[in-house]
């Protein structure tokens, strides 16, 4: 497999920081990785498993210069620019959001369940992280079994709230520990 040029939207974020990790880790054949970001973080140099990479400004234009394109953004800010960024040709976008889970024309796609649904895809979206993990170890009790109900409850973490809902839980039990006024600004 060749190695490809990959870009990731929202790179500085929890989630973005966690698909560099990913990437890496499974050895994802990459020639060049483009992070991109805000205006606040644009410029500023990120250490990865990849080296010292410099944090780009988000345009679609230069994101359309990738074979493959992860959104760790809003739901909003993909609903904004994903298929502007897969139009024409562009390359793959994997949109982490809700913002396309529930289009019938964008296939919701678990690669260990359903990676027939990728081919000839330009935007795929993917469920959230308790929906994948949980479809992965039911898929094979599922297809044996045909599992005809299912009752789940899920409780987020801070982490849902990304690196800011994080910080604000790290900031906040602080605070309260040293007997000070805990700032909420997240949650």
């Amino acid at each position: 497999m060749s190695p490809f040029k990959v870009g990731i939207v929202g790179a500085t974020g929890a989630v973005g920081l966690e698909l560099i990790k990913c990437l890496y880790d499974r050895k994802f054949p990459i020639d060049s990785l483009h992070l991109y970001a805000s205006i606040k973080s644009s410029g500023s140099k990120l250490s990865t498993s990849y080296g010292e990479i410099t944090i780009e400004l988000f345009s679609v234009e230069s994101c359309r210069l990738n074979d493959f394109v992860f959104l760790a953004v809003s739901g909003e800010f993909a609903l904004e620019y994903a298929e502007k960024i897969a139009a024409d040709n562009g390359p793959i976008v994997i949109d982490n959001s809700s913002a396309f889970r529930y289009m019938d024309h964008i296939p919701l796609v678990i690669p260990e369940i359903n990676p027939h649904k990728l081919i000839g895809s330009k935007l795929i979206a993917n469920p959230n992280c308790t929906t994948a993990i949980a479809a992965v170890a039911l898929w094979p009790i599922h297809t044996k079994y045909a599992i005809t109900k299912l009752i789940i409850s899920t409780y987020q973490a801070a982490s849902g709230a990304g690196a800011e809902g994080m910080d604000e839980l790290l900031s906040g039990t602080q605070a309260k520990l040293e007997g000070n006024v805990v700032d909420n600004k997240v949650f």
